[in-house]
């Protein structure tokens, strides 16, 4: 009974042994990781993706992380080239191509890397002038990434971007630049204000031409319409006078001196002519008889 019970003690503490000795040996590495791994001390290189065995009490692995990271960098005071203070923050974003020269060329690579992106913000800011600053983000952002990735390349790490968030400058020259930018809005509205009215006044004054040159065509054409008119009268005039004889003439003479006739005036003036007409008149009557 006794020998029995020590059996499966013994049976029981080899099957521990060996679900502990899996459970520590046998490794299972995602696509996007690597394990460095070392053996009694000397560095055997990177594993994985995938079914990774390591040696208990022999091998000991360190996970490295291959996929592109982020990293913030708080405000940092630097001084320009023409000694004004300004405060910026960016994030830089990084991926790690050698996982072995990541764990053996640096010891704790993140703090590291943010003391250097500190260092080289100041350097770079350094070297450029205030309105550069504020003017230039992207050649700044170009600058700190190429000194970046020169500085990280020997620790198998490669910067792959930097953004500047935001940059603070004085608040001396903030002021002066609101009231730059008020001046700059006022003038453009004056302009825009300005070239309105220039603008109304144009399509006025062409209005007004327009309106000029149609009533003087609209002149010109009924001056046109009433001297074809005046013409076409006298023409009617000229053919109806044609047609009328000397007695026709004669007796609207008499019909005019019997009007004379029946006014209330005492004097009467006859015309020289009256005489010849009247013996036209009657040398006509004596022709018919």
């Amino acid at each position: 009974m006794a020998e029995g019970t020590f059996l499966l003690c013994v049976i029981g503490g080899v099957f521990a042994a060996l679900v502990v000795f899996i459970a520590t040996a046998v490794r299972i590495v995602p696509e996007y990781q690597r394990l460095v791994v070392f053996r009694l001390g000397r560095c055997i290189g990177d594993k994985g993706p995938g079914f990774v065995l390591i040696i208990p009490l022999v091998d000991s692995a360190r996970k490295v992380d291959l996929r592109e990271q982020v990293r913030e960098i708080p405000h940092q005071t630097s001084i320009t080239k023409d000694n004004a203070a300004i405060s910026v923050d960016f994030l830089w974003y990084y991926k790690i191509l050698d996982p072995t020269a990541s764990v053996l060329n640096i010891d704790r690579f993140e703090r590291a890397a943010e003391g250097m992106a500190t260092t080289t913000l100041r350097a770079v800011i350094g070297g450029i002038t205030l309105d550069e600053v504020l003017s230039e983000r992207e050649k700044i952002n170009d600058l700190l990434r190429t000194r970046l990735d020169e500085a990280t390349h020997r620790w198998g790490v490669k910067v792959t971007n930097v953004e500047i968030r935001e940059i603070i400058p004085p608040k001396e020259i903030s002021d002066a630049m609101n009231r730059q930018m008020s001046a700059e809005r006022d003038r453009r509205a004056q302009v825009t204000a300005s070239t309105g009215q220039k603008e109304a006044a144009i399509n006025i004054a062409d209005g007004n031409k327009q309106a000029a040159i149609l009533e003087a065509e609209g002149q010109r054409q009924s001056a046109i319409l009433r001297a074809e008119g005046y013409a076409e009268a006298l023409n009617q005039i000229f053919a109806a006078a044609e047609k009328i004889d000397q007695k026709t003439i004669t007796l609207q003479y008499f019909e005019a001196l019997k009007e004379i006739g029946n006014s209330p005036s005492t004097k009467y003036v006859i015309p020289m002519e009256f005489t010849s007409l009247i013996s036209n008149f009657i040398g006509g009557q004596s022709d018919k008889k």
